[in-house]
């Protein structure tokens, strides 16, 4: 036509419109793609159409799987025997199974968001989630429901989320209080006949008609009678301490005093170790049972002078800081190995059965230990290298300690 720039001009608006349509076309198929086919285009638009498909295509499959994923957890989650509760940093239900539901009578629709201690409200699990330590489950008694003892244990995961499990412990718990029961009725029960045999033999290893051949026999029956005895003693002791689980009150304990008096005790004792030193770092009192924190105290000594040779040392160390108050018991004996610390506080648990029998241990005065300190808010920390000796440190919150003002003060009221 003799124009070339009108032409030109005519040839770009033309293949505007023509991308214009297929722009058209790509963004109507990308709202209709479930059930509309692709468009048929050609060139860089039908390179780009065909990546859009292999995307969306490789979406679906990973989202098919996803869901799979998802069932096959959900059917799993409900098929466990155990609750299963999920929490997010502000304590917040996320999900819970049904089990978890059953257990802690969560409603799906009405519980979901809702702070888990605004659902369980029982002052031993408040304590246990606001605390760091969730490495021993609590158990607690609802106040409603079918369940008389569940068992809470919290697992931290994530950024701040945490995993709390839930399991009926009420069949564990009502066979534990039959063998509390039992063992105290036996106890009591065995107590006066064994009163009456230890009586008789020691009549009779003071007779001075008494056989010769017949005096260590007798002997070591008035031994044997003497370590059932103290058996006996510790299990009424711990029964007692096992029935009472609520925490102690008590009255403000000279703890330096009563180290003074068990280092009279250790040296008083035949064989006993030949250095036996009392470090006193703090006049603060410790508020507690003065029978309970006695017997805790003393166990531990007998124990350190048992497995401490004539030439070794003992140490009684008693301090305080932010943490609380803390009382050790130090020596050089014959240690422990490491696979036995775990398993220390068990009742007639011995590292060595042949030695502890030797030396006249009942195999309870951790166990007793570990219940004092937990009526007390206490913990026990054990460290100990084989050959070299052993510490055994009772550690004490700061609500258990009071300075010595504050411990006249409660004297004189």
């Amino acid at each position: 036509m003799g124009r070339p720039w009108a032409g030109l001009a005519c040839a770009l608006t033309l293949h505007l419109a023509w991308v214009l349509a297929n722009l058209f076309r790509l963004e109507w198929w990308l709202r209709h793609r479930n059930y509309a086919d692709p468009p048929n285009a050609g060139g860089v638009w039908g390179e780009i159409i065909a990546q859009i498909v292999r995307l969306h295509r490789r979406k679906r499959f990973h989202k098919q799987r996803f869901v799979q994923l998802m069932r096959q957890l959900q059917r799993s989650t409900a098929a466990l025997p155990n609750g299963v509760v999920i929490l997010n940093a502000q304590r917040e239900i996320v999900w819970f199974n049904r089990m978890a539901a059953q257990l802690l009578n969560l409603r799906r629709t009405a519980d979901l968001g809702m702070r888990i201690e605004n659902l369980l409200r029982e002052p031993e699990f408040v304590r246990y989630l606001a605390g760091t330590d969730y490495s021993n489950p609590v158990v607690i008694r609802p106040m409603n429901g079918e369940y008389s003892h569940l068992s809470l244990q919290v697992a931290p995961y994530g950024d701040g989320q945490l995993l709390l499990l839930v399991s009926d412990v009420s069949r564990q718990m009502r066979l534990e209080a039959v063998r509390r029961d039992f063992v105290a009725n036996a106890s009591h029960e065995l107590r006066s006949p064994l009163t009456v045999i230890s009586g008789y033999l020691e009549t009779l290893g003071g007779d001075p008609a008494l056989d010769p051949d017949l005096e260590a026999p007798v002997m070591e029956m008035r031994r044997q009678a003497g370590r059932m005895t103290a058996i006996i003693r510790d299990l009424i002791e711990l029964s007692r301490l096992e029935e009472g689980n609520e925490a102690v009150v008590g009255e403000p304990l000279d703890v330096a005093a009563l180290t003074g008096l068990l280092r009279k005790d250790v040296v008083a004792r035949s064989g006993h170790p030949r250095d036996v030193r009392v470090r006193i770092d703090s006049t603060a009192r410790l508020l507690g049972s003065e029978s309970e924190i006695t017997s805790a105290f003393s166990n531990l000594v007998d124990n350190a002078a048992k497995y401490t040779g004539a030439e070794g040392s003992l140490e009684m160390h008693w301090w305080t800081d932010q943490e609380g108050g803390h009382f050790a018991v130090s020596d050089t004996g014959i240690g422990i190995p490491p696979e036995h610390i775990p398993r220390l506080t068990e009742r007639f648990y011995r590292v060595d059965p042949g030695r502890s029998r030797a030396t006249g241990g009942s195999g309870l005065g951790l166990a007793i230990v570990k219940h004092v300190l937990q009526r007390h808010g206490g913990t026990l920390e054990v460290k100990s290298r084989l050959g070299e000796g052993s510490t055994f440190t009772c550690h004490f919150p700061p609500t258990r300690i009071l300075p010595m003002t504050q411990a006249a003060s409660a004297a004189t009221a």
